[in-house]
């Protein structure tokens, strides 16, 4: 289930919205889903990130470090850790090597990953479109609505169509 909305720029092209927050139910966990366009920081005074929230602390990581909020006292604190190097770049270089020589051997993250990931997301932004919470069939790759699964595949126009491989 998701809510949001285009609020900070209520007026550009995008089609999905510039705040939402989604809940994804799992058995034996919830992942809640926050996100925002047009604030300067958001939570934990970061301008983008993950924050993993647990019952004994916070993992705050994005691109820049990590570092670890205790939840009262539970755990000891971990002060802002800086990256090493730029793994965004570095994972970017692998994948372009990957699609030049037409192969996934040597790949540091596997495509099924990407795959679950891209499919996670659009979960969320299909949530709020339908403006309903949705059950999603791993096996038949649907939701339990016909109206959400309009959302699962983009109707093209102006003559274009997927090309065959």
């Amino acid at each position: 289930m998701a809510a949001g909305g285009k609020f900070a720029y209520p007026d550009d092209a995008a089609e999905t919205p510039d705040s939402l927050t989604t809940i994804y139910e799992f058995v034996g966990f919830n992942v809640q889903w926050e996100q925002a366009i047009g604030i300067v920081l958001g939570s934990y005074q970061k301008t983008n990130g993950v924050a993993f929230i647990g019952n004994n602390g916070t993992l705050v990581v994005n691109r820049e470090g990590w570092e670890v909020i205790p939840e009262k006292g539970r755990m000891d604190a971990v002060s802002f850790q800086r990256s090493q190097d730029n793994g965004l770049d570095k994972h970017m270089v692998n994948f372009v090597e990957a699609v030049r020589k037409k192969s996934v051997e040597g790949l540091h993250a596997p495509i099924e990953a990407g795959a679950h990931i891209a499919i996670f997301s659009q979960m969320g932004n299909i949530a709020y479109r339908a403006k309903k919470k949705l059950f999603w069939d791993k096996q038949k790759r649907s939701f339990n609505d016909k109206d959400a699964d309009q959302y699962l595949a983009k109707v093209y126009h102006n003559g274009y169509n997927l090309p065959k491989v």
